[in-house]
């Protein structure tokens, strides 16, 4: 499976040892699901860990040393285009991912991303909390 990875999940992955965050990552390593991200993505992880949790850096740089992540970068038509239906800050994240062409993107965005069905059919993505897709990778 294919799973697009917004900031706020890695961010917690890093951050927290347990977690179905850290989990999605766990999967990963053992070649159970495909982790896709951008470049935006991850210096936005950075950058929040710099401000906000700077002793959880050493994770994040774990995390890219030995989970491979697909690099995917969606054009400027791209990301004007889900400004339509997403908030301008998270455009670029689920424009990335509707490139992608993912099975699903993960984020805890309640607010601006999770939950929100316009979101879901204007862009086709299937969108989901960590948990949830955890939880749907572990059904038989």
């Amino acid at each position: 499976m294919r799973i697009f990875v917004d900031a706020s999940v890695i961010f917690a992955a890093a951050k927290s040892p347990t977690g179905a965050s850290r989990e999605i990552f766990r999967l990963a390593l053992q070649d159970k699901v495909h982790l896709v991200a951008s470049r935006f993505v991850l210096e936005e992880v950075r950058r929040n860990l710099q401000a906000k949790a700077p002793e959880s850096l050493p994770a994040f740089d774990a995390f890219l040393a030995v989970v491979r992540f697909e690099l995917v970068q969606p054009t400027k038509e791209e990301v004007e285009a889900a400004m339509a239906y997403v908030a301008a800050k998270d455009a670029p994240i689920v424009a990335a991912a509707k490139r992608a062409r993912v099975d699903v993107l993960v984020s805890l965005d309640r607010k601006h991303i999770v939950g929100i069905p316009e979101i879901e059919r204007r862009s086709g993505l299937t969108i989901m909390l960590p948990g949830e897709l955890v939880r749907k990778l572990r059904e038989p």
